[in-house]
């Protein structure tokens, strides 16, 4: 129960101070609202569609015991693909400063859909083994 509680202070402390760096410098305000804006605005009105319509079409097409695991799937990489589009578009690179996105940002979003797509796979096999043995019914 103390670590819990010391724990909560720190969070409580860091989101303190966060607020206090956020609220001295004025001029980052109007960057800090853009992007909360535009993230809520994207995720509203491209990644909740995309996933849904994605969703229902898998629904039809998939057995019902990847279906779970697809929606994960696609939920994550939807995420993480919106969360990574300024590094993919290389949206902030300067020739005068080379190690500003000094990386290969594309193939690192390539491995992990792929390690998306196992994870999809690894628990699709474990639904389908866990009800070939009786434990669990076809409704979840």
């Amino acid at each position: 129960m103390t670590a819990r509680l010391g724990l909560g202070a720190l969070g409580v402390a860091m989101a303190a101070y966060g607020v206090w760096l956020l609220v001295t410098r004025e001029s980052d305000l109007v960057d800090v609202a853009t992007w909360l804006v535009g993230g809520a605005v994207l995720h509203d009105g491209v990644l909740v569609p995309v996933v849904l319509l994605l969703g229902l079409v898998c629904s039809r097409w998939l057995p019902w015991a990847a279906r779970g695991p697809a929606a994960v799937g696609l939920v994550v990489l939807g995420s993480v693909t919106l969360l990574a589009v300024p590094v993919l578009g290389r949206f902030g690179a300067r020739e005068d400063n080379p190690t500003l996105l000094d990386r290969d940002y594309t193939s690192g979003w390539l491995v992990l859909a792929g390690l998306v797509a196992v994870g999809v796979v690894a628990a699709t096999l474990v639904r389908m083994r866990r009800v070939g043995r009786g434990s669990n019914t076809r409704s979840g």
